[in-house]
């Protein structure tokens, strides 16, 4: 051991000793020259290049180094042994991020990017307006030289649409209303709130198949960026939900926002004075967004313009004055029009942003009128109808805790199950009022509460059945009276036509004596 340690002693003084005459005989600059030859000829047989992504550039915020580390956190999570965590501003979620000096690989188009974080001290700082972190934190991206024009700059805009994404669906959804008492404000017209709305398609009281067109219509909208491009279509599209109260229509909406994870804008017509204001409302509304208009045949005068019988002095110069609202045109008086509102979601403003969804719900469909619901406006007509038996499964499943196999016919309570598949269509509940019914029984047994929810329905379907009877009978005693009234008067025609030839026979004896 002994001589081991005089021989490395031996070497490190061998060492200093051709340091000492090489700092002696070679000046600094040409050792710093040497280096960088070094470090040139390195860099030409190397295999691969790097790029360097600090956190601020000069000294704003380098907005690349927040995508990268947004999107490095997906993987992070799952390959990374240290980690760091954050939570930003109005996000529901938490982030997972690489700590010093941490090591990533990740793969794009089959090329492979190591990514590497950095944490270092900054050197003293000068006084500054603007003051820098003191530690100064970057990324380090290694790349085959080869595969640079495979995936640069592709690869870095990967990673700005993935991290955009990853930031908008981590963050709370807003629900927005425009109602400010009739007065806007021309810079923020909206007012927001966050959107907790619980409902999703899971959960929805509908037929599953026709869940399953909308998901799959949605998914192919919100997927569909090259395919509007290509056809020279805006990147909007329009639903339609009709039927009667308590069908789901609101419930449908806030389902729609939360697959998506889209803002929804509540728009209150009956706040909006003018045209001109509803298109300033369009202007300040967010992409990845659903514009929905409630009770669209309540809000204003937009009724079926073909049900209007034409005035005499109507002429063309006069087409307009169908489709003004009730008010008169004066100081404050509401102006906006049908064509306002067509303008709105079809015309050349509605392009001025894009993946935008239209939402009306009306309760009486052929109010409308039919240039509100063509294609193109109103691209997807869905019929909120009466609860269906798929849709009770759903609420029983929701309310009362039943699960599949209870559905198949082989349990206990499949004749109770039968009996209600059997009443359901004719009892035409809305799934507001079985809900009602079900949230009442919530604490019983299920087999209890389902009982109860017959006995409702079998006295709501009897009761239908009674009104249409006495409907039917009604109708059958009008018949009657009707017929009884024929009878009367071709009898009374009858008799006047047996009196009038009896007075001309009278008559013609005179006549004849005279």
């Amino acid at each position: 051991m002994k001589e081991f340690w005089a021989a490395l002693a031996s070497l490190m003084g061998v060492f200093a000793f051709f340091q000492s005459i090489v700092h002696a005989v070679f000046p600094l600059e040409l050792r710093l020259a040497a280096v960088k030859i070094f470090l040139w000829v390195f860099r030409c047989f190397s295999t691969y290049c790097y790029f360097d992504i600090t956190d601020t550039d000069g000294v704003n915020t380098n907005e690349l180094y927040d995508a990268v580390q947004l999107y490095l956190s997906r993987s992070a999570s799952f390959s990374a042994s240290r980690l760091s965590l954050s939570r930003g501003l109005n996000s529901s979620t938490f982030t997972f991020g690489l700590s010093n000096n941490d090591r990533l690989v990740d793969t794009f188009r089959g090329a492979t990017a190591t990514w590497v974080h950095a944490v270092t001290q900054r050197q003293s700082q000068t006084f500054s307006l603007h003051r820098l972190p003191e530690d100064k934190r970057s990324f380090s991206l290694r790349i085959k030289k080869k595969d640079r024009p495979l995936i640069l700059p592709a690869y870095l805009d990967h990673i700005m649409e993935t991290a955009t994404e990853l930031r908008r669906r981590s963050k709370d959804r807003l629900l927005h209303t425009n109602s400010r008492g009739g007065s806007m404000d021309l810079w923020f017209p909206w007012e927001s709130v966050p959107f907790k709305h619980p409902s999703t398609f899971e959960t929805l009281a509908m037929d599953p198949s026709r869940k399953e067109l909308i998901m799959a219509d949605l998914k192919y909208f919100a997927e569909g960026k090259a395919f509007y491009e290509k056809t020279g279509r805006a990147w909007k599209r329009g639903y339609l939900l009709y039927g009667p109260p308590g069908t789901g229509k609101s419930s449908m909406i806030a389902a729609m926002a939360n697959y998506l994870g889209y803002d929804i804008y509540d728009l209150e017509l009956t706040e909006v004075r003018t045209n001109s204001e509803l298109r300033k409302l369009l202007m300040k509304t967010t992409s990845k967004s659903i514009i929905v208009i409630e009770d669209i045949d309540c809000s204003l005068n937009l009724t079926n313009r073909s049900s209007k019988k034409a005035s005499p002095s109507t002429d063309s110069s006069s087409d307009l004055s169908s489709v003004v609202g009730s008010e008169d045109v004066g100081a404050g008086a509401k102006t906006i029009t049908l064509s306002g509102l067509l303008n709105f979601t079809d015309g050349l403003w509605s392009c001025c942003g894009s993946e935008r969804i239209f939402v009306f719900t009306t309760n009486h469909i052929e109010k409308l009128d039919p240039a509100l619901v063509r294609s193109g406006r109103m691209d997807m007509h869905i019929h909120m109808s009466h609860c269906s038996f798929p849709a009770l499964q759903i609420l029983m499943k929701n309310y009362l805790g039943f699960d599949d196999g209870e559905f198949d016919g082989k349990t206990e309570n499949s004749d109770l199950l039968r009996q209600l598949e059997e009443v359901i269509d004719e009892a035409e509940l809305t799934p507001a009022d079985v809900s009602e019914v079900l949230i009442k029984n919530r604490r019983r047994e299920k087999a209890a509460a389902a009982a109860e929810l017959l006995d409702v329905l079998k006295e709501r379907a009897e009761r239908r059945m009674n009104k249409k009877r006495n409907a039917a009978g009604e109708e059958t005693e009008e018949e009657e009276e009707e017929q009884e009234k024929r009878a009367l008067e071709s009898t009374s025609n009858k008799s006047d036509q047996v009196l009038d030839s009896c007075n001309g026979k009278a008559e013609q004896g005179k006549v004849e004596q005279v």
